[in-house]
């Protein structure tokens, strides 16, 4: 059998020359998998993963990309494929393999990265990866195994099963009205602009074996030269599952998948992707740095940040700004030359539901916009401050926007202040500005902003003059607040309350 290719070396000697077939370099000497039959793969007898493996390792090993590769195989039957392939490997959740693979090609823009998978895990629980990548025009190389069932668990009807066909969720036969017609991927993805190469082969007989080995190169010359989202469609039998053996099931191959998925190249063309929107490859200090002599703008101050890594918590309920008060804080940032990194989390409700955000501030990198320990918390209501104090350190501070905690609060180790912003925004003229206030309070506590950055932000997301004036007035008073606040000493430890 094909698949025993990889597995094997025999010699076939003839009068005038002499046949070697051996196992690629691309696999490992042995299958680390078990600890018996370490020269054995896990493929049921007659099925086409074998096959599709050395066509993919011929291809690299005569390309020379060995040690360029990153391969990222899925959830189904070939998802020990990285116990194979002497490559970089990668194995993903189901279905996630193009997006996985996206993030890979964008870290590592020098490397051949393949997507492997299978019907079920492409073309059902992986259709939005799939259809989304090769839309943007990845440049990825994905090798779709098509076999018309779900193998691994069990004989499923997958995405791509036949009209008429029987399966474990199909006694049946599957029925267009019951179950829908089976998706064509290849004829779906041409529908789009940004692919370059897209095939369909077959593992029914030699010929179209050799057909799609030639196709499969391809596909990985192209990415190699730089081209983009590549694609080959393999319809490849599973004898097991069909309930064949391995002739008839590559017979079956060849009488009725073929004639459902005609063979084809839909799509061979050097695609033009728009390239005038790639942001410079600079940091953040820089591009603020061009920007300031570009524009002569020296409104935006020089400073020296006190800290590296600065992570902020603001929670509070829906309709309190707790979400737009983060995205101020993350762009006044930017403008101030640091990383920065806004992660919002709520619930469906628009307004009065829980919301809460993370903004991390940073001279280095952010590693993870998540903020598990805030280094400063603001709770807009009581909710959020029980919720999230424990997780302030001690050396932390929290900003409560109350004029006192609640009586039965226990207060943490950190330094608590209470600020009473709605009241304040009450005062200045209305409540919508309460956020802004306790975001002038932030700035003068910890000084780790500029408040002429706030007002340059605000400046360029408020259009409404009056509405603009009211935030002015609410940062002043925030500010002010926090003067007055500690030259009378209403700042709390864990053993007393703000006054």
């Amino acid at each position: 059998m094909a698949e025993q290719m990889i597995l094997e070396e025999a010699k076939v000697t003839t009068d005038n020359y002499e046949v070697v077939h051996s196992k690629s370099k691309l696999f490992y000497p042995e299958y680390e998998r078990k600890t018996d039959l370490k020269h054995q793969t896990h493929y049921c007898p007659g099925c086409g993963h074998g096959v599709t493996h050395k066509l993919i390792a011929e291809a690299l090993e005569d390309l020379k990309v060995q040690d360029q590769t990153i391969l990222v195989s899925p959830v189904g039957c070939s998802v020990f494929a990285y116990y194979y392939f002497d490559v970089g490997n990668v194995q993903v959740a189901h279905g996630r393999a193009p997006a996985a693979a996206t993030g890979l090609k964008r870290a590592c823009p020098d490397k051949i990265v393949i997507a492997y998978q299978g019907d079920g895990d492409l073309a059902a629980i992986g259709t939005a990866e799939i259809v989304h990548a090769a839309n943007r025009g990845e440049k990825i190389a994905v090798f779709f195994v098509n076999n018309a069932i779900y193998g691994m668990t069990g004989g499923q009807m997958a995405p791509t099963t036949l009209v008429g066909q029987r399966s474990t969720t199909s006694p049946w036969g599957r029925r267009p009205i019951n179950e829908g017609f089976p998706l064509h991927m290849c004829e779906l993805l041409a529908s789009l602009e940004a692919p370059v190469y897209i095939e369909r082969v077959a593992l029914s007989d030699n010929k179209n074996i050799m057909k799609a080995r030639r196709a499969i190169r391809k596909a990985l010359e192209l990415q190699r030269d730089g081209a983009g989202f590549t694609f080959v469609e393999i319809l490849s039998p599973c004898p097991t599952i069909w309930g064949k053996d391995p002739v008839d099931a590559r017979k079956w191959v060849a009488e009725k998948m073929i004639p459902n998925f005609p063979l084809n190249v839909f799509r061979d063309r050097k695609i033009e992707v728009p390239n005038n929107n790639i942001p410079p490859r600079k940091t953040i200090a820089e591009l603020v740095e061009g920007e300031r002599k570009a524009g002569g703008d020296e409104s935006v101050p020089h400073r020296h940040h006190r800290f590296s890594n600065l992570g902020i918590k603001v929670a509070g309920f829906g309709g309190q700004g707790v979400l737009l008060l983060g995205q101020l804080l993350a762009e006044m940032g930017m403008r101030e030359g640091l990383e920065v990194s806004w992660l919002p989390s709520y619930g469906p409700e628009m307004r009065s539901g829980s919301a809460h955000c993370h903004v991390r501030l940073s001279k280095q990198r952010v590693g993870s916009p998540l903020v598990s320990r805030p280094d400063i918390l603001i709770a807009m209501n009581e909710f959020s401050l029980r919720k999230f104090a424990a997780q302030v350190p001690p050396d932390g501070t929290i900003l409560y926007a109350r004029e006192r905690l609640p009586e039965d609060f226990v207060a943490p180790l950190a330094q608590v202040i209470c600020v009473p912003a709605a009241e304040i925004a009450d005062k200045i003229g209305s409540p919508k500005v309460a956020n802004i206030v306790i975001m002038g309070a932030l700035l003068e506590e910890t000084e780790c902003l500029s408040s002429a950055t706030a007002m340059k932000v605000l400046e360029a997301k408020v259009k409404n003059p009056t509405l603009l004036e009211l935030d002015r007035k609410a940062l002043d008073a925030g500010r002010v607040y926090i003067d007055h606040t500690v030259a009378v000493g209403a700042v709390t430890q864990a053993d007393g309350f703000a006054q």
